[in-house]
């Protein structure tokens, strides 16, 4: 995101906020009006290179398909009143005319009453015939006759001139999008080349001094351009061509100066971040001094999406997406795809949309129109959506997940059980073969890797060990791991399960308090020991993690009701722990030692723990479940643990 100058006042670097925040059908609608009509640029491309493109004028079959009155089979032409009497008991022999019409060969001889042509699948009927028998249906008579058992009627097995294609016909309409189909169209009328939509030349700017290309070395709090790449290839998905211009540093004059120059070059111009009114993000304000009309619309009542920048600059459309890539990837889709595929000359997209159940409760933002993303897994009435919960800053989000539903902008949460219409991403439903619900641990991988290894796909979902239990509960699952100790039998799991589930055995995983090495309030301290003394110094920060998971309510135990700071920082898995620490973003927390070893922390033993997984017993025999049972039992599966760091049960 982008910078002011040094030399400008406190006024102007305090954040802004969006005045006029536009419903996402009137933000289309402005933009749609400051767009169109426009007259669509055409090249003409030969056939070979025309897959993919729309077509931009209509096209008018120059011949009849076929060009010929042609037989269906292989047989024998034959006028039809020949054989009106024809059957089994009482054959019709006809004489053989002395030429077989073979395909790509013009008759020579009529066809008179009595007699009768071999002829191809293909061949050109000949003159004074008007019927095809089939070959089956004869029967030698000599070298220069048949008997022909079966009657024939007027135009049986024969395609007439034009009955395919009519000269004159409107073959194909402008707006067609050429495909394999459309291109055998052409092909068979004779037709080499077309005129085409020329592909709108997309330039594509990310902006921000912490963005390094990808294949560059990552420096401390740097990122890599996520945006840059997708956006990219989604321009290409729907009839762009993207011309990526690399990462502009948090710098106004050189932002201004590649924006100038995109446009020159561009039919459209994309940059992702430096859009949200802060006093750090200068792309919208920079529009103001590149064209008229300028803004169209800065801030779009969504979500996630809210700082989206519509502009039009001397007829080039210009926007502005948010930094974040599900956010930026979401509103390139909704609010971008329709205006690129209009300038493509393509139709709109045709989305695949089904029904699911949402399983749990979905809060929501009263006032915006608001997109969540879900993963689909089948339950037992029908299709379950799972909603993301990784955030607009997640790029798996968008990349795993199957698509989107939609909470309406009037309402504020879609309540658990709530039918849903979802949108999804491919033509048709990915509904995996394993379903995994519940807590994460990254020993679950290489269990699985001899799945995916088999065509096999498998859909792991975190969502901490008592959420895997209820879609255990409620059939949403195959199996859910879990690694819960109760109190009162003072044993892992077991306690927790229900009638309709049944315990797997897992692997062992050794739990414990996680810090920096060389932090001496830790050093040499047992695990109690280390949080009493993390209680003890009120700048000690704790990185927490999230309701329901095991591992929360084991720290919940040692900490006996304290809420240190830091407490309310709830990370969702063991990776995120180590990462605030390793970071210092924060001093102390719990994890489990593969982790903790595997970014140099250092690691105080707490409890081994069961990581276990409950089986809905009415899924047990599925193939992919079965598949599971054997990887997780197979010495190369227990190998693999052990190496990584876990003790197989």
């Amino acid at each position: 995101m982008t910078k002011v100058s040094q030399t400008q006042d406190r006024s102007a670097r305090e954040q802004e906020q969006f005045l006029d925040i536009l419903s996402r059908e009137d933000a289309l609608a402005r933009f749609d009006a400051a767009l169109f009509p426009r007259a669509i640029p055409s090249e003409r491309r030969r056939l070979a290179d025309a897959l993919g493109a729309a077509l931009a004028d209509d096209v008018t079959a120059p011949i009849d398909v076929p060009p010929f009155d042609r037989s269906n089979v292989d047989g024998f032409a034959v006028r039809s009143a020949d054989l009106s009497a024809a059957g089994e008991g009482a054959p019709v022999r006809l004489i053989l005319n002395d030429e077989t019409i073979h395909c790509g060969t013009s008759p020579a001889l009529q066809v008179a009453a009595g007699t009768a042509t071999p002829i191809a699948t293909g061949g050109q009927v000949p003159r004074g015939a008007d019927a095809v028998i089939m070959v089956e249906h004869t029967q030698p008579a000599g070298p220069d006759a048949i008997d022909v058992r079966r009657a024939a009627s007027p135009g049986q097995f024969v395609s007439y001139a034009g009955s395919d294609i009519a000269r004159g016909e409107a073959l194909l309409r402008a707006r067609t999008m050429i495909g394999s189909r459309e291109i055998g169209m052409l092909a068979a009328c004779g037709i080499a080349e077309v005129n085409v939509a020329r592909k709108p030349r997309v330039a594509v700017i990310s902006t921000g001094d912490e963005l390094v290309q990808p294949g560059e070395v990552l420096a401390p709090a740097a990122i890599y351009d996520t945006n840059g790449a997708i956006v990219a290839a989604a321009i290409d998905e729907n009839g762009g061509e993207a011309i990526f211009l690399g990462a502009i540093p948090d710098d106004e004059a050189k932002l201004e100066s590649a924006m100038r120059r995109a446009l020159t070059d561009a039919d459209m111009l994309v940059l992702s971040g430096g859009t949200s009114k802060g006093a750090g993000d200068l792309s919208h304000r920079i529009i103001g001094r590149l064209g008229q009309p300028g803004i169209i619309a800065h801030g779009v009542a969504l979500k996630p999406g809210k700082p989206l920048c519509l502009a039009v600059c001397d007829g080039k459309p210009v926007v502005i997406l948010p930094g974040f890539p599900t956010s930026a990837m979401f509103t390139f889709h909704d609010m971008i795809v329709p205006v690129l595929r209009k300038m493509a000359g393509l139709p709109p997209r045709s989305d695949t949309k089904v029904s699911a159940t949402v399983p749990v409760r979905i809060a929501s933002e009263l006032g915006r129109t608001e997109f969540v993303m879900v993963s689909l897994v089948e339950g037992r009435d029908g299709l379950i959506a799972y909603p993301s919960g990784k955030g607009s800053g997640a790029i798996t989000s968008f990349a795993q997940a199957d698509g989107f539903l939609r909470i309406d902008a009037l309402a504020d949460q879609m309540p658990a059980g709530s039918a849903a219409e979802v949108t999804l991403f491919t033509p048709h439903v990915r509904v995996p073969d394993l379903v995994i619900v519940g807590s994460h641990c990254t020993g679950l991988d290489l269990v699985t890797a001899p799945l995916a290894q088999a065509g096999l796909t498998v859909r792991s979902i975190a969502v901490g060990s008592l959420g895997g239990l209820a879609a255990a509960r409620r059939g949403e699952c195959d199996l859910a791991p879990i690694h819960l100790f109760d109190d009162n039998t003072e044993t892992y799991n077991a306690p927790y399960l229900v009638e309709g589930l049944e315990l797997v055995p897992g692997w062992r995983r050794m739990q414990g308090i996680v810090f920096r090495k060389g932090d001496k309030r830790f050093e040499g301290l047992g695990a109690k020991q280390a949080v009493a003394a993390a209680l003890t110094d009120a700048a000690c920060i704790m990185v927490n993690r999230n309701q329901g998971a095991g591992t929360r309510i084991l720290i919940d135990r040692l900490l006996g009701g304290a809420r240190p700071e830091g407490y309310w920082n709830q990370p969702r898995s063991h990776n995120a722990v180590a990462a605030a620490i390793a970071q210092n973003r924060a001093d102390w927390g719990m994890t489990i030692a593969p982790v903790a070893h595997g970014v140099g922390l250092g690691f105080i033993p707490l409890a081994e723990e069961h990581y276990d997984f409950a089986l809905v017993t009415a899924r047990k025999q599925r193939p992919a479940v079965q598949a599971f049972l054997n990887a997780l039992g197979s010495d190369a599966a227990r190998a693999a643990l052990e190496r990584a760091g876990f003790r197989p049960a």
